[in-house]
């Protein structure tokens, strides 16, 4: 299994780009995932960051994508949250990435006023689109698992639903083991995903609030999960997701100890 970082820890300690890739591969980490938006970033931009991966021997696997929009009532909204993933999705084309990590959201008005159901089928509707056309690019979208009590998507059962719902197999599911612990989603019933899950990321917890904390900083036992991963003969790849860091000035050292403790936690799992 490759072990990834996601680049938001960088930039959210007020690290640039370019900086954040080579610190990246310095420490160690095997492939990179990109948290930006191809509406905030022009041509140099994206040249950069190809330049600077291909120097750095870093394969870009996933590009990150929150699109709580492709569920909203209006369809002007969810026109142009269908239009901005596609442009997502071309930048995945672009950087050569491997998917797009797309977060959907929440239930709106505490699940009242708009039915459901509704919400649901919208974003399955939208969703298959994205996947065809994510098709037409040999991509995939891989969706996120959220712990929250309103996500569409906080479950392995909602997510199986939703996977069986929209029937497309450029469309499946990304893996967050913290997000799992938060959720109150034991390791056993992981196996549900065999096959359609296709990326995974791994932080802590204090197993009540959303943290994204290094390994070992929390309340995660995480190997149960990982064998249950080794088990499915899951093959994406593992990425570390880390959030704003108490110390910002502190950063390279938080990433480090990341990437140490989910090494050695790989190892013991056999994943390595």
């Amino acid at each position: 299994m490759k072990l990834g970082l996601i680049n938001s820890a960088w930039a959210q300690a007020g690290k640039d780009t370019a900086w954040g890739i080579r610190k990246t591969a310095e420490i160690g980490f095997d492939t990179i995932d990109l948290f930006t938006d191809p509406l905030d970033i022009d041509v140099r931009e994206r040249r950069m960051i190809r330049r600077e991966c291909a120097q750095a021997g870093l394969p870009i696997v996933s590009i990150c994508c929150v699109a709580t929009g492709l569920v909203d009532f209006n369809p002007s909204v969810q026109r142009f949250h269908l239009d901005r993933c596609r442009s997502f999705l071309d930048l995945c084309y672009e950087l050569e990435a491997e998917n797009l990590l797309l977060v959907l959201g929440e239930y709106i008005w505490n699940r009242e006023v708009i039915p459901p159901a509704e919400q649901w089928q919208t974003a399955v509707d939208n969703c298959r689109r994205l996947a065809d056309y994510a098709a037409s690019l040999d991509l995939r979208i891989a969706l996120e698992l959220e712990p929250f009590p309103l996500s569409l998507l906080n479950s392995v059962d909602s997510m199986s639903r939703f996977l069986d719902a929209a029937a497309h197999p450029h469309l499946q599911a990304n893996i967050d083991i913290s997000h799992l612990q938060l959720a109150r989603v034991e390791a056993s019933e992981l196996p549900r995903l065999a096959h359609r899950a296709i990326h995974a990321h791994i932080s802590d917890c204090d197993g009540h609030v959303h943290g994204d904390l290094p390994p070992g900083r929390g309340v995660v036992d995480f190997l149960p999960y990982l064998t249950a991963l080794k088990a499915m003969q899951f093959s994406g790849t593992m990425s570390v997701e880390l959030e704003y860091s108490p110390e910002p000035s502190q950063i390279e050292n938080w990433v480090r100890e990341a990437h140490d403790a989910t090494r050695q936690l790989l190892l013991q799992a056999g994943l390595a």
